[in-house]
């Protein structure tokens, strides 16, 4: 086990206090006598920077069987949106409030002057929200958490305050995944666990990220075995987030398997998801984003450095999916799988920004990125924008864009009972409906505008209970709605229909106007052609931006 530094006594027995709570039965939506005889156990794992092509039953070559097999007994949500970016997704997904009123209207790594300190941008996750881990322990369920927070560092906003029985967080998103606690820039050079209440001062020689996370999850569960509560696990893995390392068995599996470049691999995924029918026969992928050279033009060092990085990022998404075989295979041998459901997203789009910018300036140059230990502990090295397009195929952009590339992510949930096996919902789902459809599965209700004597928001988000049991049937009319901001870049789904505004050249500085059930590559902007959609549009962005206070940043985007 990790050695723990002790946070000060105050602060400890502080939160002592604010979390010492007793199940409220007024938060049961049924009386214990009309309640479901076992309540369901909820595993919610959360993927990191995994494109929309990057798992097997989205058209990848990399083997996932254990997600792929989860993806076929569960239901598939083809157009479900996050944020742009991994805070803002994680504070809607456990609250499910906008992340404009829950602490993230930005990242708090580049939040602009004119946003610091403001409602809604405090840079963690605020007093205002409360979590689906806060309500539920509330409701006798056990919670656990494994896995990136990114939601805060002080112990008064890490997972043991809110809501999290037991805990291991990797606290900010970037670091290294041995045991060398490298730290993602050169202002935090060094990276920072916290095993429920306490820092982490080193990590066991042993140590992989995904690999740990798994076992402590697994620990976590099976010391609550006999209580006889249900649990919600939240294990939300730090793979694929840059700097690419995998164990050496995995890396050796992939060795060569890219050398054809991004261009073609970027080509077959697409081809394969025409085969799998998430995309239509005749759809086009986008124009590669102005950032990416042909494979062609690289030198043979810059190809071989390339493909020795995305032979890196596939070996940790192997090892990924292995470990979550493991995690079913746990529950399955003890009995708990049957009544779980299993929700599976991806955090945002793939990475695909380079690791040049001033946060990375001189930092990555220290580290070992020879091409024999790209991948290895030691390395600091990222797949970049070409491989960052193969990876959101069909779709444009990547991570940090409002494009679908990088807000539309794969995602599915395996309910009890395998209900809907194989099932494709198209109908338009976001974060924000996670923590409502958890509580409604547990018979939970929301505790409204007011927790434990403070004032909190309340969801946004709908629950997905309906969709999952009934498919398309369940259609939630219209909650085909989804915007979102971040670093002055927006979007809003309206059905058929997709406005989007970004600056130069990401995109064209103006909002742009797409029907993404023909065109899913943002490839045809109808701005022109169809006035009277984009203003209706712009005109529920505005309404979106209103409630929830938005702020722009001024100055360039900081991402």
């Amino acid at each position: 086990m990790p050695r723990l530094v002790g946070e000060t006594l105050a602060a400890a027995l502080a939160l002592t206090l604010l979390c010492a709570c007793a199940a409220t039965p007024s938060m049961r939506t049924e009386s214990p006598a009309d309640a479901p005889a076992a309540q369901p156990n909820f595993l919610v794992i959360v993927l990191d920077d995994v494109g929309f092509a990057d798992l097997g039953a989205f058209g990848s070559e990399v083997a996932t069987p254990n997600l792929d097999r989860l993806a076929a007994n569960g239901t598939l949500l083809s157009n479900f949106y996050t944020a742009p970016t991994c805070s803002p997704t994680r504070a809607m997904l456990l609250t499910g409030v906008d992340s404009h009123r829950a602490g993230l209207g930005n990242m708090d790594e580049f939040m602009a002057d004119n946003q610091r300190g403001r409602d809604g941008y405090e840079g963690y996750l605020n007093d205002r929200v409360v979590t689906v881990a806060e309500i539920l322990r509330a409701g006798g369920y056990q919670t656990y958490m494994t896995g990136k927070w990114h939601l805060g560092l002080d112990v008064a906003r890490s997972p043991w305050a809110r809501g999290f029985d037991r805990s291991f967080a990797s606290l900010m998103g970037g670091a290294s995944h041995f045991d060398d606690m490298a730290g993602p820039t050169v202002e935090q050079q060094r990276a920072a666990y916290r095993a429920d209440r306490d820092l982490v001062s080193s990590l066991p020689e042993n140590f992989y990220t995904s690999d740990f996370f798994t076992d402590e999850m697994i620990r976590y569960i099976d010391a609550g075995r006999d209580s006889g509560n249900p649990f919600l696990a939240y294990l939300a893995f730090t793979a694929v987030h840059f700097p690419v390392q995998a164990p050496d068995a995995y890396l050796e599996k992939y060795r060569g398997r890219y050398d054809a470049g991004y261009e073609h691999l970027r080509e077959a995924r697409f081809q394969r998801l025409k085969s799998l029918g998430l995309v239509r026969r005749d759809a086009e992928l986008p124009v590669l984003h102005p950032s990416v050279a042909a494979w062609d033009s690289l030198s043979t060092a810059q190809q071989e450095g390339q493909a020795r990085a995305m032979e890196a990022y596939a070996a940790m998404l192997d090892n990924l999916d292995a470990n979550i075989g493991r995690l079913v295979d746990y529950l399955e041998n003890t009995g708990q799988y049957d009544n779980t459901y299993l929700v599976v997203i991806s955090d945002n789009g793939p990475e695909g920004n380079p690791l040049t910018g001033p946060m990375f300036k001189g930092y990555v140059d220290a580290f070992d990125n020879s091409l024999e230990n790209i991948g290895r502990k030691g390395s600091f090295v990222a797949v970049g924008p070409g491989w960052a397009e193969a990876s959101s195929a069909p779709f444009r952009g990547f991570k940090s864009y409002t494009s679908e590339g990088g807000i539309r992510v794969p995602a599915f949930v395996r309910a009890p009972g395998n209900a809907n096996a194989g099932s494709v919902i198209t109908t338009v789902a976001s974060v924000r409906d996670i923590t409502p459809t958890l509580l409604e599965a547990a018979a939970v209700a929301h505790p409204g505008n007011r927790f434990e004597g403070r004032e909190v928001e309340t969801p946004s988000g709908r629950s997905l209970l309906g969709l999952l049991r009934a498919g398309e049937a369940g259609a939630r009319g219209d909650s085909e709605l989804f915007a979102t901001e971040l670093f002055g870049r927006r979007a809003l789904r309206m059905g058929r229909w997709k406005a989007v505004l970004q600056e130069m050249p990401n995109g064209t500085g103006a909002w742009e106007l797409y029907d993404l059930r023909t065109d899913p590559g943002e490839r045809n902007n109808l701005a022109q052609a169809q006035p009277e959609v984009l203003r209706e549009a712009i005109a529920r962005f505005e309404e979106y931006a209103r409630d929830n206070r938005l702020i722009y940043p001024q100055g360039p985007a900081g991402y």
